[in-house]
């Protein structure tokens, strides 16, 4: 996970070098559904033309939750934005990919947010990584001069591979190098916007 932070970080900043067009051009944000999981995110936006934009957002949670539960994951999220008006405001079409590595399971007394009903999560962890990309949709409300709100859903495909784990001790290999194929929901953020 030391690895994953500094990847984090480093990505953070190669945002700030987009080219700046002018005024309200770049924004910083974080997504308030991914805090709520105590999952850290930072995103940037940068205008490249009076309608399109480039966002680049990466999330990161390392913490140990209560009872030996497990969410600890990484995420980077690049993704290329057509807005119907003009950039970073109304509503916007998204093409996005996606990649990172997850450690997730052992979600005994209702895990994280009262889930009882996978017990797969409760009775195993898995540690894997994934690839997806996605199509979404949009809209940014501005606030104020700098400051928006922002909605988006997407959908999409997702592929992983990954190994289980006993939770019992959490230590003894069940399976490994597993697959597996997803096609739903690849992002929901509802963020709070900082525009420059």
């Amino acid at each position: 996970m030391r690895k994953s932070s500094k990847l984090l970080i480093a990505l953070a900043l190669a945002g700030l070098t987009f080219p700046t067009l002018n005024g309200r051009e770049t924004a910083l944000k974080t997504n308030i559904l991914y805090d709520a999981t105590a999952t850290v995110n930072l995103g940037i936006e940068q205008s490249v033309a009076p309608k399109w934009s480039l966002d680049l957002s990466a999330n990161l949670n390392a913490w140990n939750m209560h009872k030996g539960a497990r969410w600890k994951h990484w995420l980077v999220q690049p993704e290329a934005r057509y807005w119907f008006c003009q950039s970073l405001d109304g509503h916007f079409l998204a093409m996005h990919a996606l990649g990172g590595q997850y450690n997730v399971g052992h979600w005994t007394d209702g895990g994280i947010w009262g889930i009882n009903s996978i017990e797969k999560f409760k009775h195993n962890r898995y540690q894997g990584w994934f690839v997806g990309a996605g199509v979404g949709y949009g809209y940014a409300w501005a606030l104020s001069k700098h400051w928006n709100l922002e909605a988006e859903i997407a959908v999409g495909y997702m592929y992983t591979r990954y190994d289980t784990y006993e939770c019992e001790n959490c230590g003894r290999k069940i399976s490994e190098d597993k697959d597996y194929h997803y096609v739903g929901p690849t992002k929901a953020a509802l963020s709070l916007v900082y525009v420059f």
